[in-house]
């Protein structure tokens, strides 16, 4: 009896999940693995750093959303695993884990990407960068600690370090951030904390280009870089930080500038686990895919979302999230055609349009060939986002709280969570490492 094929999908991300999902019933063994046991909304993680939602609300459990495979089919051909991926074996098609060895006919990859700090020296070390739900919370701490110990400052120099905050990269996320945290200071943080002048504070956003929100049309970019500066926000058009130290945000005009919060969002570069040979590479490292996204050295391995390099109309295609959704589609179609002995078919993306919300009931959009702005763009931001975020609880808990904050120019989640860690023996791997305490 011939055994079925086993596809293995490294992440679970927008595209793998996708990919795992659109592959329930094709007849194969699918395993879909990630290090978290749960699927991270990233839209949404700038509100999570700023305070407005929770973070359990844009963190969903793999398990659940796979759970529908489970019921609909007699013997479950959807199953997670949870570990981390350490290497990649193209020849022998094998993928090694912290738990083991794993053996794939086909191999997805869907590993997504991590913050590119271009070789700025002590970005890494001293920004954060916003990627993770840790690293969210971890801003939301940095933010509300800086305000805490602003008030018990009394030297003005180290004070109005504690409130500037700077934000490196004029793309969507920097822009969302820039806005969130003008809502923040119009709203609970002036109740929370009376003290303050709050004219000290600054919030600073640097882009290196002449424009921000460069994917999409220049009068949208032009109408945000009006619309922050009117909340307040300095916006620096064409200038670069050449160094970021303890406290001090270095630029290449010579400018310095004390802040003790840079928020780093100026760019992703292809998150590849370790593989057994070079694969072609493309700008960011991503990999270089044929037009069907198999990968050009093994016609049996897919990438899809930000860690492939996908060219459509002679353009890359930027890696949002619906694009992965729609690229873990094709790739379970054609890994469907591949089982059946058939070719597969060259990916083609839709562009059902982009959106930014810049805050303050203000967003730009584009769809098709009109572009808009307002109070529309911030409203159909926000549907399109709670549409997308999977789960009913999650859609709710979020809508609930987004009138909340938005009727009462309020966020509730203010608290400092500061983690506490241990070390932990793990007899199986025989690797220390460290684990939060909750």
């Amino acid at each position: 009896m011939m055994r079925n094929r086993r596809v293995v999908i490294v992440g679970a991300g927008f595209g793998g999940l996708q990919a795992a999902q659109s592959l329930a019933n094709s007849g194969a063994d699918v395993l879909l693995i990630d290090r978290n046991n749960y699927h991270t909304f990233v839209p949404l993680l700038y509100q999570v750093a700023t305070g407005q939602i929770e973070p359990e609300y844009i963190a969903y459990p793999i398990r659940t959303i796979l759970r529908r495979s489970f019921f609909k089919y007699q013997k479950p051909q959807v199953q997670f695993l949870m570990t981390e991926v350490e290497h990649i074996d193209f020849s022998g098609q094998v993928v090694k884990t912290t738990n083991g060895a794993i053996n794939y006919d086909f191999l997805v990859l869907a590993t997504g990407s991590r913050t590119q700090f271009w070789g700025v020296s002590g970005a890494e070390e001293y920004a954060f960068s916003m990627r993770s739900l840790d690293e969210a919370v971890a801003l939301r701490n940095q933010i509300f600690s800086c305000f805490e110990q602003a008030i018990q400052e009394s030297d003005a120099t180290r004070r109005q370090q504690l409130l500037t905050f700077i934000i490196v990269g004029g793309g969507a996320t920097g822009v969302e951030l820039a806005g969130a945290l003008v809502e923040m200071l119009r709203g609970c943080l002036r109740r929370d904390y009376p003290t303050i002048d709050f004219r000290e504070v600054r919030i600073i956003l640097v882009q290196t280009g002449d424009r921000l929100l460069v994917e999409l049309p220049k009068k949208l970019g032009v109408h945000t870089y009006k619309k922050l500066h009117q909340l307040g926000v300095e916006v620096y058009l064409q200038t670069r930080v050449s160094q970021v130290t303890d406290g001090f945000v270095h630029l290449e005009n010579e400018e310095i500038i004390p802040s003790k919060t840079v928020i780093w969002t100026a760019g992703l570069e292809a998150n590849l686990p370790g593989v057994s040979e070079e694969l072609a590479v493309a700008h960011k490292g991503k990999i270089v895919v044929h037009p069907t996204l198999q990968v050009l050295e093994h016609p049996n391995v897919y990438a899809v979302g930000d860690l492939a390099y996908v060219e459509q109309n002679g353009k890359s295609l930027s890696g949002v999230a619906p694009e992965a959704l729609q690229q873990g589609v094709a790739v379970a179609r054609n890994i469907r055609l591949q089982i059946r002995g058939k070719s597969p078919k060259p990916f083609n993306y839709f562009n059902k349009g982009r959106l930014a919300i810049i805050g303050c009931y203000s967003g730009v959009g584009k769809i098709g060939a009109v572009a808009f702005t307002g109070f529309l763009a911030w409203l159909m931001w926000l549907g399109v986002h709670l549409v997308y975020l999977p789960g009913y609880r999650s859609r709710l808990l979020i809508l609930l709280t987004w009138l909340h904050t938005y009727l009462f120019s309020d966020r509730h989640v203010r608290v400092i969570i500061s983690p506490k860690r241990k070390r932990v023996h793990n007899p199986q791997a025989d690797v220390h490492y460290l684990q939060e305490s909750r």
